[in-house]
């Protein structure tokens, strides 16, 4: 018998055992003549549905022949979950509506259904219909209160309604809960991200801020605020933000270099930004930091001293990306069958360059070219960070 048949049959076995009990707990005489003998009809018709493979007709069957009682409301919202959770909504919404619309249901069992359709909703992808029954129980202060106010925030967010989702937010819940800490700083970021592509400088600056009061730790707000300086022409403040980073988090490096550049360029100061990615390399050793210390150097025309330079550390500590650079290196000073090889060289480390992601996710292990913000997979907040050792940094 196939699992998923199996625990249908063994659901409606509970859900007899539930029905049997609050009948003998309610009555201590025997039913009236016909009622057990059509609930063991209903019942053994409902199990041949399922044996056939056809949970549709079990599922009409099934409601139609249990009541609903304090002994078996657990049971149908356990099969309703069991259906949203093997991707089957619409049988998980026609299970919970008709446990909801149920006059009997306390108004503890009737806020616990409501939340488990506002769910169904949810991965129905009926966003607005969630909404507005969360919305209900978080303005009823239900027992499911906060429950139905985290997954109202996770809505929000699937939305892209950021403010909305800050709004949603309790200060219990941030002060309780570091996972929405770290959501609520992103969710500011977003928005400053918008207003900062609009040039709002003053707009976004107050955003930024909002996000760092969320998680000081929040890398992406360092970033952007050091972005938004430089935008305003502030390239030393750009700098002093921006070497916070390691600081904070040392594998976030690789991304904060580009702007560091940027702004030493604004500042026409390429000798302090040698001096820089010197001293970040020392304590450091990024592949990212050596290359772009090298291909200074050798814009300035001291390709020998770039070269030994790499050449140095990647005896010391080699990383794919990193022999790939050092291979351009050695070509542009080399010749004839030599410069032959150094090409088929090169065109190999390119092939497995391109087949090697640079990122990933450190709580569910997704794997990217690009750096998200929000794992695509696990949906975690500043999880995914670029990847340390030979194939990476």
């Amino acid at each position: 018998m196939p699992l998923e048949i199996l625990l249908f049959v063994v659901l409606f076995l509970a859900l007899a055992l539930g029905w049997w009990l609050g009948r003998k707990e309610r009555r201590r005489k025997l039913p009236p003549p016909g009622t057990t003998s059509e609930l063991s009809r209903d019942y053994f018709v409902g199990l041949n549905y399922l044996l056939n493979e056809q949970p549709d007709a079990a599922i009409e069957t099934f409601i139609k022949a249990l009541e609903v009682n304090s002994d078996t409301i657990e049971t149908h919202i356990a099969l309703g979950n069991l259906f949203r959770t093997r991707g089957e909504s619409d049988k998980a919404v026609r299970v919970h509506q008709n446990l909801f619309a149920r006059p009997s249901l306390t108004k503890e069992q009737a806020a616990r259904v409501q939340f488990e359709l506002a769910k169904d909703f949810m991965a129905a992808g009926l966003l607005d219909r969630a909404e507005r029954l969360l919305s209900e129980l978080v303005g009823q202060n239900s027992p499911t209160g906060q429950a139905s106010q985290i997954l109202l925030v996770d809505l929000y967010e699937r939305e892209k309604e950021w403010q909305k989702a800050i709004h949603t937010i309790s200060p219990t819940m941030l002060k309780e809960n570091l996972q929405l800490r770290k959501a609520a700083a992103h969710y500011a970021c977003e928005l400053a991200a918008t207003q900062l592509g609009k040039s709002n400088i003053a707009a976004a600056r107050k955003l930024l801020k909002q996000a760092a009061a969320f998680d000081a730790a929040c890398i992406r707000a360092t970033l952007l605020m050091a972005q938004l300086e430089l935008q305003g022409g502030s390239a030393k403040a750009a700098i002093r933000i921006l070497l916070r980073i390691p600081e904070q988090d040392p594998a976030y490096i690789p991304i904060m270099l580009q702007t560091l550049v940027d702004a030493y360029q604004l500042l026409d100061q390429p000798k302090e930004l040698v001096n820089t990615l010197e001293k970040i390399l020392a304590e450091h050793n990024y592949t990212s930091v050596l290359i772009h210390l090298a291909e200074i150097l050798r814009q300035k025309g001291r390709h020998q001293e770039a070269l030994e330079k790499v050449d140095y550390y990647m005896l010391r500590q080699g990383s794919l990306k990193g022999v790939d650079y050092l291979i351009n290196l050695y070509l542009h000073q080399a010749g004839g069958d030599e410069r032959a090889h150094l090409l088929t060289l090169r065109n190999l480390t390119h092939q497995l360059l391109q087949q090697k992601p640079e990122h990933q996710c450190g709580s569910c292990g997704f794997e990217s070219k690009q750096l998200y913000w929000q794992c695509p997979k696990c949906r975690e907040w500043g999880s995914i960070k670029p990847i340390i050792g030979v194939e990476g940094e």
